[in-house]
């Protein structure tokens, strides 16, 4: 099924699978390729689509991207490990091993999914990016178990394979990768490491003297693009709270230093301070005529809000709710110079597109912080520099609202 780019309520689809064993010990299988003759190419690498052919509680889950996005589904349906595959697809495309990726492999591993003679298992995940080189498609296969290694990757784009991996000899802790050339050989062959996502690798590897090397770097270039930049954010109240030492001022996943982030930014940029203080007012309780920060003899800072009568509340006072709303807000205003999160440098930021990932998005949330959350996500969405992915247990709330793609799961 295919899905509109304005809105849409869709199920999760099934996908071809890279390999039908469950250790995931194949390299993968050819994937069909939609062409993307007279479409609209974005200007900035996304991500259109998720693939879990074989990830924890998924098999052969197809989850379409939009600019704003919302996982929905019950408890064990898989919306927090759907975010944990994008963050990890992410982290890959970064540079990360899978080591520090996937602390945990063995739940990964779909359930019940049984070794074969080697007494290996693993998993199955991927994505595509669009942009201007078109649908680019990542496929990659983990073992998980005896060894943590990336046992099958491809990268394919208008149907052509550009990169493909295969683990070959199970004693080297390398794959052996092909890459299109289309020069005098058709292909380029070595060994990569079994730890490391190729595709981010291509650029380091691929020296671009023909056409088709080109292809193979633009292609990859614009996957790794697309997959970096994600901050993946779930305020923890508790601890939002409390007054916080000055640091970088980026702020973390856990919105902890909240309190240091509002000392930074309130000087930085008068505009977006002014749009917080705005979305603060429309979703807390009582007038809100400022959002600030202020020392205290110990070095640290605490947040406040100014209610304009001369009073003061500090933010230890808010409920979970107003909290969780206010550190949201501040993601969706922010952008990676103030989220802790590492862009591609080399890139222009007029070519690179934050995605947050919000685990819990709803949350403590009542429906007029609902609504007004949803208000300000669609319009910093529609700007194209952000996309929001966030998992919810029901989105009835923003079910048919234009601009809002929501992916129901089921267990």
């Amino acid at each position: 099924m295919r899905v509109s780019p304005t809105s849409s309520v869709v199920p999760a689809q099934s996908a071809s699978p890279l390999a039908e064993s469950s250790h995931g010990g194949e390299s993968p299988s050819p994937l069909a390729e939609p062409s993307c003759s007279g479409e609209h190419r974005p200007d900035r690498p996304c991500l259109t689509e998720l693939r879990l052919s074989a990830y924890a509680v998924h098999r052969r889950a197809v989850l379409p991207i939009g600019p704003l996005t919302l996982f929905a589904g019950p408890s064990g349906s898989g919306k927090t490990g759907a975010l944990r595959a994008y963050e990890a697809l992410a982290r890959l495309g970064g540079g990360a091993s899978l080591v520090e990726v996937f602390p945990d492999p063995g739940a990964c591993v779909p359930d019940r999914a049984r070794p074969d003679a080697q007494h290996r298992r693993g998993f199955r995940i991927g994505c595509t990016a669009d942009g201007p080189e078109g649908p680019v498609r990542l496929d990659v296969a983990v073992q998980a178990e005896p060894q943590l290694r990336i046992v099958g990757e491809r990268l394919t784009s208008g149907g052509l394979v550009l990169l493909e991996t295969a683990l070959r000899d199970p004693t080297r802790r390398a794959v052996q990768a092909a890459w299109h050339t289309a020069g005098t050989a058709p292909v380029t062959r070595a060994p990569l490491p079994d730890d490391r996502l190729g595709t981010a690798l291509l650029p380091l590897r691929v020296a671009g003297k023909t056409d088709g090397q080109r292809h193979v770097l633009a292609a990859a270039e614009q996957m790794v693009v697309a997959l970096r930049s994600v901050f993946g954010c779930d305020p923890r109240p508790g601890r939002m709270r409390l007054p916080v030492p000055t640091g970088s001022g980026r702020l973390l996943g856990g919105c902890d230093n909240l309190a240091d982030v509002l000392w930074r930014t309130r000087s930085e940029c008068s505009r977006r301070h002014a749009q917080l203080v705005a979305a603060a007012g429309a979703g807390c309780a009582g007038p809100v005529a400022d959002v600030l920060a202020e020392p205290l003899l110990t070095g640290a800072v605490r947040a406040l809000i100014d209610r304009g009568d001369g009073g003061r509340t500090e933010l230890g006072r808010l409920g979970d709710g107003e909290l969780r709303y206010l550190a949201l807000a501040l993601v969706l205003l922010t952008g990676p110079g103030v989220l802790e999160v590492d862009p591609a440098g080399e890139v222009p930021a007029a070519m690179q597109t934050l995605t947050v990932l919000a685990d819990n998005l709803d949350r403590g949330l009542d429906p007029r912080q609902r609504a007004e959350l949803l208000r300000l996500a669609l319009r910093m969405c529609e700007r194209g520099h952000i996309r929001l992915v966030g998992a919810v247990s029901d989105a009835s709330w923003a079910g048919g609202t234009d601009g809002v793609t929501v992916v129901h799961l089921e267990p």
